[in-house]
């Protein structure tokens, strides 16, 4: 009687243990299935997107390709639109971008990099801002450019420091501030940035003091 006794005190406990608790573990058990079935609905929706997204960006490099200006701009809007949440919205951006500016549409093109420059991504968003300071040098706002470089947190940038360097150094030229624009394009070079023009804008800049010496 003793082993059915002891028995019988554990089923009795585990009896009150239920009716206590039963509930709660039962509300802890769906809550944990429901979380663990929506977070893999959650990344199959993910994958689910990027591969949409994937398949019109090829083709809105087609589109790009072809010459169909038309059709890429409406590919371009349908990505950032529908696919705003995969990195392919900043990618078509940035074509998109390239399509206004040979159709020159330069206040479009600005206003695509602009948006594109404020991508969570940090190596697209300044893939944008040097291409919107290279489209500021084309249209001679050359002071603009200068302050959105310097807007710039290095924190984020140093894969591009060069690329940087060498385009203030291209807006001091433009500014006629020859002794900046040689320090920024002496700054790249010794960075260890490669340039297959930055030693020839550097000789351009020398070259009238080393003729002015030889004198």
């Amino acid at each position: 009687m003793e082993i059915y006794d002891t028995e019988e005190e554990q089923v009795e406990a585990l009896k009150r243990w239920w009716k206590e608790n039963g509930q709660s573990t039962i509300a802890g058990l769906v809550v944990g299935i429901a979380l663990i079935l929506g977070w893999n609905y959650w990344q199959d929706y993910k994958k689910d997107q990027v591969l949409q997204a994937s398949a019109l960006y090829d083709q809105l490099m087609k589109a790009v390709n072809d010459g169909n200006k038309e059709s890429a701009d409406k590919l371009a809007g349908q990505i950032q639109e529908q696919f705003d949440a995969t990195p392919y919205a900043g990618y078509s951006g940035l074509l998109q971008a390239k399509v206004k500016v040979e159709q020159g549409d330069m206040a479009a093109a600005k206003q695509i990099l602009e948006k594109v420059a404020g991508d969570s991504n940090k190596e697209l968003s300044n893939i944008a801002k040097l291409r919107l300071v290279r489209l500021m040098l084309s249209t001679g706002e050359y002071e603009q450019g200068l302050k959105l470089i310097a807007e710039v947190d290095p924190a984020t940038t140093s894969s591009f420091s060069g690329n940087y360097d060498e385009l203030v150094g291209d807006l001091y030229v433009a500014l006629d501030r020859l002794d900046e624009a040689r320090t920024s394009y002496q700054r790249a070079l010794s960075g260890g940035y490669q340039s297959p023009f930055l030693q020839a804008k550097i000789n351009d800049l020398t070259a009238p003091e080393i003729v002015e010496n030889k004198k």
